[in-house]
């Protein structure tokens, strides 16, 4: 459960920064669009951290680096 709602997350990460830069393009600086699409960036991506902080303490979820390989 915890893995499909940080993965839902980082999608509306992305659909914030897709936002940000159609604002970006077609606004002109005329509005406010590009500051809340960056505020709400910002704001998703703290309670990414959060989540995935929790869910490593509670055991929710690993790390699972590289391995080294043994030497021939």
């Amino acid at each position: 459960m915890i893995k499909i709602l940080i993965a839902i997350v980082f999608l509306a990460i992305i659909v914030s920064l897709g936002s940000g830069l159609f604002a970006l393009v077609g606004d002109r600086g005329e509005s406010k669009k590009l500051v809340n699409s960056l505020t709400v960036r910002i704001s998703l991506s703290v309670l990414l951290f959060v989540l995935l902080i929790i869910a490593y303490m509670n055991g929710w979820i690993e790390p699972h680096g590289l391995t080294p390989s043994a030497p021939p």
